[in-house]
């Protein structure tokens, strides 16, 4: 009677210490926090000619930051975005359905700058900007994800409400008329083989959020090695009070 009630404690002991473990798993393997951040000192609903920075980190030790591609979000119009400033030689241009800077890599590790000019902030809660980010070696981070839990979310600027008898303005002309919009020269086939169009980012892997598959990968083998090791546990004492 004994031996059975100190072999259940055990047991019991165990699988506690085994959730335990999974807890700390899944708590370590959650998603990486947005390495783009955007603000602005006018974020508010209706604003005109308001000023939209960015913030894009480095994640690499070896490879500077060439270039920023970014879908704008509904309601703003590309030829309504002219640019601000940005890294030294950096240079703006519209595309159909956002804009690219590029210029110069950063240096290895120091974060890419830059903000750009919208005309005027569209009557919406919160702005997703999707932004594809390319270094000198050829990688590419897609910050593209609605979903804030995602691992790789885009950087979203939340607005105030608009203030009272804010009216939104005139239609923007369009980009051939417009003469701060540069056409969209032809991708180069390096260009077009290292950064996706920001049409494929637009649609990849919205909402795609929750954990990737070597975070779950990682999981289920904590709870292997803590299952075998209750079972050797179990045994060995059942082989030692036989």
């Amino acid at each position: 009677m004994f031996d059975a009630i100190t072999k259940h404690r055990t047991v019991r002991r165990l699988t506690l210490a085994a959730t335990a473990t999974t807890a700390l798993v899944l708590l370590t393997a959650g998603p990486a926090a947005a390495h783009v951040e955007v603000e602005s000192d006018k974020a508010q609903a209706l604003a005109e000619n308001v000023e939209v920075s960015f913030d894009a980190e480095s994640e690499s030790d070896t490879a500077g930051i060439t270039q920023i591609r970014v879908v704008l979000p509904e309601g703003i119009a590309p030829a309504d975005v002219t640019y601000g400033e940005g890294p030294k030689d950096w240079k703006f241009t519209a595309a159909d359905d956002g804009y690219t800077v590029k210029g110069p890599a950063v240096k290895a590790g120091v974060n890419a700058e830059y903000s750009v000019v919208v005309r005027q902030l569209p009557d919406a809660k919160e702005l997703a900007f999707k932004t594809l980010q390319t270094y000198s070696d050829g990688r590419t981070d897609r910050w593209i994800e609605l979903d804030e839990s995602g691992e790789n979310p885009a950087p979203v600027l939340k607005l105030k409400a608009a203030a009272p008898g804010a009216k939104p303005v005139s239609p923007s002309p369009s980009e051939s008329e417009s003469p701060s919009a540069s056409p969209t020269p032809t991708p180069t086939a390096e260009e077009t083989a290292v950064s996706p169009s920001p049409q494929a980012a637009d649609t990849e892997k919205d909402g795609d959020g929750g954990l990737s598959a070597g975070a779950w990968t990682g999981i289920v083998a904590a709870i292997v090695v803590v299952a075998a090791a209750v079972i050797l546990v179990v045994r060995r004492r059942g082989s030692t009070q036989q």
